[in-house]
């Protein structure tokens, strides 16, 4: 996703969808150890997506946006 997409979003959708996206990235990163991984991209696509959710809810904390 873009980071766009991302700002569209509240705070709340963003805070569960970087729960699920930490779940996703762990369950692949276990796959990947136990040679089930399919798609070796996802984990980078996983942490870019992570990381882009985070410096949203950044953002809106630093400029004290409450809901977004």
């Amino acid at each position: 996703m873009k980071a766009d997409e991302f700002r569209g979003r509240t705070t709340e959708e963003l805070e569960s969808e970087l729960q699920v996206l930490k779940e996703n990235l762990f369950n692949q990163r276990f796959r990947g150890i136990l040679g089930q991984q399919e798609d070796t991209t996802s984990v980078g696509k996983l942490r870019k997506d992570i990381a882009r959710i985070k410096t949203v809810l950044r953002a809106r904390a630093q400029h004290g946006e409450v809901a977004g």
